[in-house]
C-alpha cells in the first residue's frame, strides 16, 4: 500500500493508503473506512491482502490520522458522506469504470450507509462492521472512550481499548501509544468530541435504509462487543433485504484486528 494525500474544496487535505493499481482488476474499487478515533492503518494488512485482487484504499477520514482537522465545521455523518464523495470524485472512482464497495466499521460503518443513501448509483456493495448509526444515546464504554480521549494518559487508554477486545491481553501497547499520537494532534481532540455526539444520539431513518434494501451487504459482529452489542445489528436485519451476518466469536468491537486473517477470507468471499 502507497501512502499518499489528495487536496479536496476550501484547501483541506486528506491522507490514504492506495494500492498499486493492478490493470485487470482495476474497476472493482474496495473503500475502507475506520471508526471513531481511528485511522487508516487501523485495518492492519486487510487492504494490502485484497490488493491482490481489487484495487483497495484505506483513507483517514476527515479530522482524523493524518487528514486535516479543520475546527470550523461539524463533524455529522452528513458531513462525513459529502467528504467521501469529494474523496470518490477526485480519485475518479465515481462509478465510469465500475462501482464502489464501501467497508466501513464503527462510525464508518454509519458514514457508508448515508453515503450509499446518498449515492446509491455509485455502490456495489457494503460491509459493515460493529456499525454504529442506530444508538440513541452512548453506551457506557463509549462514554468513557470519550473520558479517555478528552483526558489522555496511558491508563486511560488502556483500560478502554481492554474492554474493547474480547481478552485484555489483545491489546499491544503500540495501538494505546498509537492512538495518544492521533489524539494529540492539533484539532483531533474537537474532532473526536464533535463526531462523536454526533454518532451517538443520530439514528439512522429506517425509510432511508430502505431506499438501499437491495444492495448486497455483509454485517459482521464481534459476539464480545461492549462498545456497540452485537442488538444494534438488529435494525439492520429488519430493513435489508439481502444481507448475511456473520457473528464472529471470540471477538470485540473491531473483529479485524484480533482475527485479521479470518476477516479476511470472509471478505474476501464476500466480494467475490
Amino acid at each position: 500500500m502507497e501512502d499518499k494525500s489528495i487536496i479536496l474544496n476550501n484547501n483541506i487535505k486528506m491522507r490514504y493508503l492506495e494500492s498499486k493499481e493492478v490493470d485487470h482488476v482495476s474497476n472493482k474499487h474496495i473503500l475502507f473506512i475506520h471508526g471513531l478515533g481511528s485511522s487508516a492503518d487501523r485495518w492492519l494488512d486487510i487492504p494490502d491482502a485484497l490488493s491482490k485482487y481489487y484495487h483497495t484504499i484505506a483513507v483517514d477520514l476527515i479530522g482524523f490520522g493524518e487528514s486535516d482537522k479543520p475546527s470550523d465545521i461539524n463533524y455529522t455523518i452528513e458531513k462525513f458522506a459529502e467528504f467521501l464523495l469529494e474523496f470518490i470524485n477526485k480519485k475518479g472512482i465515481n462509478g465510469d469504470d465500475g462501482k464502489i464497495t464501501l467497508l466501513g466499521h464503527s462510525l464508518g460503518g454509519y458514514i457508508a450507509v448515508e453515503f450509499a443513501i446518498r449515492n446509491k448509483k455509485l455502490i456495489e456493495k457494503l460491509a459493515l462492521i460493529d456499525s454504529s448509526g442506530f444508538l440513541k444515546e452512548p453506551t457506557p464504554l463509549l462514554e468513557q472512550y470519550l473520558h479517555a480521549a478528552k483526558n489522555t494518559s496511558y491508563d486511560n487508554v488502556r483500560s478502554v481499548f481492554e474492554q474493547i477486545v474480547s481478552q485484555p491481553w489483545k491489546v499491544l501497547p503500540a495501538v494505546i501509544n498509537g492512538f495518544i499520537t492521533r489524539i494529540n494532534l492539533p484539532g483531533a481532540k474537537y474532532a473526536f468530541e464533535s463526531a462523536y455526539k454526533n454518532s451517538t444520539t443520530t439514528q439512522i431513518d429506517m425509510s432511508r435504509l430502505k431506499s438501499i434494501e437491495r444492495i448486497p451487504t455483509l454485517i459482521i459482529w464481534g459476539k464480545a462487543d461492549v462498545l456497540i452489542p452485537i442488538e444494534y445489528s438488529d435494525p439492520f436485519k429488519q430493513v435489508l433485504k439481502n444481507y448475511k451476518l456473520e457473528i464472529i466469536e471470540d471477538a470485540g468491537h473491531a473483529p479485524f484486528s484480533e482475527k485479521p486473517a479470518f476477516i479476511c477470507e470472509i471478505l474476501h468471499t464476500f466480494l467475490s
